[in-house]
């Protein structure tokens, strides 16, 4: 070799290589934790509370859909000044998603018994969250 000078290339090491086996582990623990706690947060019936004291509703143009749960668990269906019509809670989610189909902004009341259990008033309100109804308005009597 005349003049010529070998240089042999070394090859150049990686200056740093991330080990990504804990993130996919962390990953995997975040993910178990939310597949656990998601059904648990989605539980509950969704009402609007009004954010201040009680006020006598407003007439609408739009006859209301009343439900009442009598003292003895029973449900009844009013619509506006028409009859009241016993229904169970099957019949119920029908005839409300029925009446919302066509009239969707029309307000939707529950009327409670005061000796009717709250579990059955808020199966009621299930009932009606499941027919696609926003927001529950709960019907009372004034103090004397």
């Amino acid at each position: 070799m005349t003049g010529r000078v070998a240089y042999r290339h070394k090859r150049k090491k990686p200056m740093g290589e991330i080990n990504v086996v804990p993130y996919i582990d962390v990953m995997l623990v975040l993910l178990v934790i939310f597949m656990i706690t998601a059904p648990l947060l989605t539980q509950g019936v969704k009402v609007d509370l009004p954010q201040a004291s009680a006020e006598t509703v407003a007439p609408t143009s739009i006859p209301p859909l009343v439900v009442t749960v009598d003292a003895e668990g029973n449900l009844h269906f009013t619509k506006g000044a028409e009859r009241s019509i016993q229904l169970d809670a099957e019949g119920l989610a029908v005839r409300i998603a029925a009446e919302l189909q066509l009239r969707p902004e029309t307000p939707v009341y529950v009327r409670g018994d005061r000796n009717v259990s709250y579990g059955k008033v808020v199966t009621v309100m299930a009932v009606l969250q499941q027919s696609g109804v926003p927001g529950v308005g709960l019907l009372t009597e004034t103090p004397d």
